[in-house]
């Protein structure tokens, strides 16, 4: 992954938490987490509530300068009633009012990583895209943040941005399903661009890859979970990892996966069942 050195090892994910967040990103960060991804999104993220949990983390002595905090900005489509910018203005000024937004959210002055939360259109890149990209290029040339990439995103689209952006995307982060070898298309690409490439719902989305009889052989026969044996899976094919986890006991887990590895057999294997 290129630039994977200046990126935590594993992401803490805070979508869904609701009044949760707060307390949840407490626990993750106390456990151990130093990446935390988050959106301008108040339909699915409360960024304002992990904003309070960095305040409250700074008491006891955890500073911003060792945390990665990543943000996004989501096109008006993507909200309920509650949208963080004038959804009337221009696309430029939605993105700066939605960045500006999240910098005050989260009490810091730049962001580690700012994503376009998806393309507006399911094919190719439309004049919104363009717009939208320019002003997050912006962002980066400024220092206010430190890497910019895309979410949601299609290998056509990615192939577009990356060949016509004047700032290259660094980041991609995209649901993977095992079904379909993992995003391998995607992952591909950014592996041969040196583009960061985050992968999430990693166990919602794979059940049956959990409940393989392989996976829970290998799971113990190296005495660790099937969800561990998942995740190491997945860092060794190259997708940095986000966790969405409430429990406190799967949070410590995760942090362990970078303790083992699997074998080339084994990582055949998963390959194989995930098809």
């Amino acid at each position: 992954m290129g630039n994977s050195e200046e990126f935590p090892p594993f992401i803490y994910g805070t979508a869904w938490k609701e009044d949760a967040t707060a307390e949840l990103v407490k626990m993750a960060i106390s456990n151990g987490f130093s990446g935390i991804d988050t959106a301008n999104q108040p339909r699915h993220y409360q960024e304002h509530l992990v904003g309070e949990a960095l305040l409250r983390l700074s008491g006891d002595g955890i500073e911003r300068k060792d945390l990665f905090l990543q943000s996004k900005f989501t096109p008006a489509d993507g909200h309920d009633h509650r949208i963080p910018y004038d959804p009337s203005a221009d696309l430029t000024t939605q993105v700066k009012q939605s960045f500006e937004s999240s910098l005050k959210n989260l009490h810091t002055d730049y962001l580690d990583s700012y994503l376009l939360h998806g393309p507006y259109t399911h094919s190719g890149l439309g004049n919104e895209d363009w717009e939208v990209w320019s002003s997050i290029e912006e962002f980066y040339k400024s220092g206010k943040a430190r890497f910019i990439g895309i979410s949601n995103v299609n290998v056509e689209q990615l192939e577009l941005l990356t060949k016509k952006a004047e700032i290259k995307p660094m980041v991609v982060q995209n649901r993977c399903f095992a079904a379909q070898g993992w995003d391998r298309e995607v992952r591909d690409y950014c592996k041969a661009h040196h583009i960061v490439y985050e992968g999430f719902s990693l166990l919602t989305v794979n059940p049956f890859v959990l409940q393989n009889p392989v996976v829970q052989d290998i799971a113990r026969e190296l005495e660790r979970t099937p969800e561990q044996v998942v995740f190491r899976y997945s860092i060794q094919i190259g997708i940095l990892p986000l966790t969405g986890t409430t429990s406190e006991q799967h949070m410590k887990e995760d942090l362990l996966v970078n303790e083992f590895e699997l074998n080339n057999d084994d990582l055949k294997m998963i390959g194989i069942i995930a098809g």
